[in-house]
């Protein structure tokens, strides 16, 4: 991918993963009646980048609009929601299988679950039944079939502010009927690992290297302060991805610039999509601040999983 969005690391810093120097990529108000734009997702599409965004309008009403980029950083929104069954609809994710794209995201059904919906076009979207029933938030598809059959990681919520979350697995040989339910990751005990110790959840489609399915993640760390949300990585078994082979214990990205820690919701890096470039090992991670801006994080894959592997809790 010659126009996979970069920027080198900064002289003299050891970080695994750094930030954009010019974030946030995507200001709160880039649309005339966006509160905020964050929780993105986008992919490659033609010759450059299409994306499904989550922009909360001035009402505080969330809902999904279609995006495109020639170079991964300057987006033209359309203002124009995307018009889908559901009370409300946050959070999307997108991947392309075969030959076509999948959208997933946080759908309002009688309270949350997973809405998907696929496109060819980023113009025409056909909506399936919701996976789930409520209550179920952040399902990331993977981006091929695995067993022969689609799969999803989710996780089960409740209502409002879920103060619990693991992650689980989930197939289908149609995209609509879903089960062979498998559980993957719980919260980190907070002696060991206190920024993900109360609950976590999949962030961007996951990625497959030699070592396994590279999957970022976000953590939940209930602090005197509030919610506190960094992420980190794990590698799962790439025929049987329920399987954990290693978790970090330190967090790649965690709330420590202003737009990340003052905003809607302070204190919120929440990972939703990554390009990434197999010829050079290159990842550009797209994550939500503050529930207000989209920020940028770079990184090199081989670098990620060996650091994975070396910080493992496992």
């Amino acid at each position: 991918m010659t126009n996979l969005p970069w920027e080198e690391r900064p002289s003299g810093s050891h970080e695994v993963m750094w930030r954009y120097s010019a974030n946030p990529v995507i200001p709160r108000n880039l649309l005339p009646d966006s509160n905020s734009i964050f929780n993105s997702a986008v992919v490659p599409f033609r010759d450059g980048f299409a994306g499904v965004f989550r922009c909360d309008d001035t009402n505080r009403r969330m809902a999904l609009h279609v995006g495109f980029s020639k170079d991964g950083i300057t987006w033209n929104i359309k203002p124009e929601k995307l018009q889908l069954e559901g009370d409300y609809a946050y959070d999307p994710r997108v991947t392309f299988i075969e030959d076509r794209y999948w959208v997933t995201w946080c759908n309002g059904y009688h309270g949350p679950t997973i809405g998907i919906a696929w496109t060819t076009d980023f113009e025409t979207f056909h909506q399936m039944e919701n996976a789930f029933l409520p209550y179920n938030r952040n399902g990331v598809l993977f981006p091929r079939k695995i067993g022969g059959k689609f799969a999803m990681l989710s996780r089960p919520s409740d209502t409002g502010h879920t103060a619990f979350g693991d992650i689980f697995y989930s197939e289908t040989p149609d995209m609509e009927f879903w089960g062979h339910h498998r559980h993957v990751m719980a919260p980190a005990p907070f002696e060991v690992s206190a920024w993900q110790c109360m609950k976590i959840g999949a962030g961007p489609v996951p990625i497959e290297t030699p070592e396994g399915w590279l999957l970022f993640y976000h953590g939940v760390l209930r602090s005197c302060n509030g919610y506190v949300y960094s992420f980190g990585s794990a590698l799962l078994d790439l025929d049987r991805p329920w399987e954990v082979l290693a978790r970090s214990g330190p967090y790649l990205i965690s709330p420590q610039q202003p737009y990340e820690c003052m905003g809607d919701v302070p204190n919120v890096c929440f990972p939703c999509a990554a390009l990434h470039d197999p010829a050079t090992g290159r990842v550009a991670v797209y994550y939500g601040c503050a529930d207000t801006v989209t920020g940028l994080a770079f990184g090199y894959i081989p670098e990620i999983v060996e650091w994975t592997k070396k910080t493992s809790l496992l």
